[in-house]
């Protein structure tokens, strides 16, 4: 398992735990059943994780949340692509979290400097705002997290982007999002739901049917991810090909 192209390890197996949220013994245990690769062993023969490290345990605990046995987590994570960068087992994760009813935690900002590394100003705290990491709340140290977002909105908070171009970019989602969920809720009532409805009289197959449609938000969502990176790439390809 790769550590993450390009990313160098600096944490400590204390410093891992603290910013994963998760204990040093979790992380050793963790180490032992191979499901978090080596750390690179610096001066002194400490070992020394990296970013790969802090977003791997992020998606382990999200699949130990959906009641997979380590077994069944071991085998998931193997067939995963060997490299893997830190960015793109935080998407993973978040596409797991995707399965999960929308559930937001309650954290003190002790607790998400902890997660950082390092201590949050006003304007960090704004900009996990404007990524819809957390909310505010009357306690000016209480906050309401987004667990499946935090892990990469705390990477993201050394991006060199402004708050402004931040709130534009959220904006822009939104309302693409929104969009695309109208359109594809009123497709699947129109041309699959509708239909069936009015030929299919068997209770059981009603609820069936009720049942996959209350499952389709984590293919909708992996769909969209994949359509929206390909053509990303497409558009950044095509921009910075023309200069």
């Amino acid at each position: 398992m790769a550590t993450g192209a390009g990313e160098e390890p600096t944490l400590t197996v204390d410093e891992l735990a603290a910013r994963a949220g998760v204990t040093v013994r979790t992380v050793r245990f963790y180490s032992t059943r191979g499901l978090l690769p080596p750390p690179a062993i610096g001066p002194r023969r400490v070992g020394r994780y990296g970013a790969a490290h802090l977003s791997r345990l992020a998606l382990i605990e999200e699949l130990q949340h959906h009641g997979m046995t380590l077994a069944a987590i071991e085998r998931y994570l193997a067939r995963l692509p060997d490299d893997l960068s830190a960015h793109d087992l935080a998407i993973h994760r978040a596409l797991v979290a995707s399965w999960s009813p929308d559930s937001a935690e309650e954290a003190t900002r002790a607790h998400l400097e902890r997660r950082a590394g390092r201590a949050l100003s006003e304007d960090d705290i704004d900009r996990l705002a404007a990524m819809d990491v957390l909310e505010r709340t009357e306690d000016p140290d209480g906050f309401r997290v987004d667990p499946a977002v935090l892990h990469l909105g705390i990477r993201l908070l050394d991006v060199p982007v402004a708050l402004e171009t931040l709130l534009a970019a959220r904006t822009v989602v939104q309302e693409h999002t929104r969009s695309a969920a109208r359109e594809l809720t009123r497709l699947f009532h129109d041309e699959v739901w509708g239909p069936y409805r009015a030929r299919e009289s068997d209770p059981e197959q009603v609820e069936s049917m009720k049942s996959l449609s209350a499952h389709m938000q984590p293919m909708v969502v992996q769909a969209l991810v994949t359509a929206f990176q390909r053509s990303m790439r497409e558009e950044l390809r095509a921009t910075y090909a023309e200069e």
